[in-house]
């Protein structure tokens, strides 16, 4: 057993310790005070962390006994994972204020949210995985209802209150398989046993718990058939936990779901291929279809996240390094994309009322030609049309299906983004050609700009310079599945 060390755990120290004290100190100021305190702070802190994370290295070690794990697959994650919440927590405040629900609270639960998703990108048991997913979970249940005088946001927190507890309920169940027909909770000892050269066969039951865990994993990442919570708590919630809940988890439980299927099980590809292309399948087909009658934007983008969720289970369906490098680049451009769209969506203001509709949308280009531009490229990257980024977040999925032969599943990945570009270019269509709606509120807020225009250069400029990207994901990948 390994000794109970922190050292390769000093960024999640940090971000514990730091997130403490701020609240320790903003529950002494004044409520107006603290607010404005803690979400320039928290953004510090995200970012530190996120450096912290790039000093202590992506040499593989192991701390807390071995239930933490850090390596560069980590690395990678926790750096995006880290810099999109800080994204997502610098485009609130302006909202919350106009709303009058300006708390201290909310970027000190997204902080602590934000720590969850470390530990669950490390996590190297079974018992952390559970502790991480729970730590990262329960704080958003909050900030999905913080607009209490709300009953949409109340609606909705409770809504992913009852269906986390029932997935936390299957994961955990699936563990107790794991462990009792194993006999561990740890994944080095999983790997060991059933991954080495000289594998045992899996037992029966903890292949069935793994199932479970797949199933709760599903849950985290809005798959179907696990996704009935995306649409309703994206529309509910106030817009920018919305932002935080489709962009930074998705990151993190797709990195958990990769470490459990390819650390302990990943001799079983085979059997565990199945139930993630039947998932990829439903997500896709869902994603593509159910968005096309929508009228409010944030339903719409809950739609979008399935879709893209089920087209990053492609590669992850390939079971290769190659396939393992495409989630990685999916996901992380996935991100900026949400992140940006989110962004433009917290200027659509008018008469001092906030508004979500798509036809809100229309005449956008000639009352804001930036804005329609910013959010033009977003949604033309959204669909996978060249030469932006999405197009190439596809390419490499759909590329590792077809390596694997599952050439079949990338066409239907094709067809399918081929049908959700309608309601993607309907976006754009309103922007640009039917006649203007009322103008927009000129919002001052610079964070939002600065968000909405780095998101849509990275789209745009990424086919210029994708190589950092891709070289950070492969090595990520190999240090997972190997050569």
């Amino acid at each position: 057993m390994t000794s109970l060390v922190v050292g390769p755990a000093v960024p999640e120290a940090f971000l514990f310790i730091t997130a403490t004290l701020l609240l320790g100190i903003a529950a002494f100021l004044p409520e107006r005070r603290a607010a404005e305190i803690t979400t320039p702070v928290a953004v510090i802190l995200l970012l530190v962390t996120a450096m912290l994370v790039v000093a202590v290295g992506g040499g593989r070690a192991l701390a807390f006994g071995g239930h933490f794990v850090q390596d560069e697959f980590a690395a990678f994650l926790k750096v995006l994972t880290l810099v999109v919440a800080a994204g997502t927590v610098l485009v609130a405040p302006g909202y919350l204020a106009d709303e009058r629900m300006e708390r201290f609270e909310y970027p000190l639960l997204a902080l602590f949210s934000a720590l969850g998703m470390m530990m669950m990108i490390s996590a190297n048991s079974l018992l952390a995985l559970y502790m991480a997913i729970e730590l990262h979970s329960l704080p958003l249940y909050v900030m999905a209802a913080i607009k209490r005088d709300s009953v949409r946001a109340a609606e909705a927190g409770l809504k992913y209150f009852v269906l986390g507890a029932l997935a936390s309920g299957l994961l955990l169940y699936g563990a107790s398989l794991v462990y009792g027909f194993t006999g561990t909770l740890m994944f080095d000892e999983l790997t060991q046993r059933y991954a080495g050269a000289e594998a045992a066969p899996l037992p029966l039951g903890a292949l069935v718990g793994l199932i479970f865990l797949v199933a709760g994993f599903a849950f985290k990442l809005a798959a179907v058939p696990f996704h009935m919570w995306t649409p309703d708590v994206y529309e509910g919630a106030p817009t920018p936990v919305t932002a935080f809940v489709a962009a930074a988890p998705k990151l993190a439980a797709v990195g958990l779901t990769l470490r459990v299927l390819f650390e302990p099980f990943g001799a079983m590809v085979e059997e565990w291929r199945q139930v993630i292309v039947l998932v990829a399948l439903g997500s896709m087909i869902l994603g593509a279809f159910a968005a096309i009658g929508q009228s409010n934007i944030k339903r719409l983008m809950a739609y979008s996240t399935i879709g893209h969720v089920g087209y990053a289970f492609v590669g992850l369906a390939a079971g290769s390094v190659t396939g393992v490098q495409g989630v990685l680049v999916y996901m992380a451009i996935y991100a900026v994309m949400t992140l940006g769209t989110f962004a433009c969506i917290l200027m659509m203001r008018r008469q001092g009322r906030y508004v979500e509709t798509l036809d809100d949308l229309a005449g956008l280009s000639r009352s804001d030609p930036l804005m329609a531009l910013a959010m033009a490229l977003l949604m033309f990257s959204l669909a996978g049309i060249p030469p932006l980024a999405g197009f190439f977040a596809k390419l490499y999925v759909f590329l590792a299906a077809v390596q694997a032969g599952l050439t079949w599943l990338a066409v239907v990945g094709v067809l399918t983004s081929v049908v959700a570009a309608y309601y993607y270019i309907r976006i754009v269509k309103l922007m640009y050609f039917d006649e203007p709606a009322e103008a927009f509120d000129r919002l001052r807020r610079p964070e939002l700009q600065l968000v909405a225009a780095a998101s849509a250069a990275f789209v745009a400029l990424f086919v210029l310079w994708p190589t950092p990207l891709l070289t950070a994901a492969e090595a990520a990948a190999r240090v997972l599945v190997g050569t």
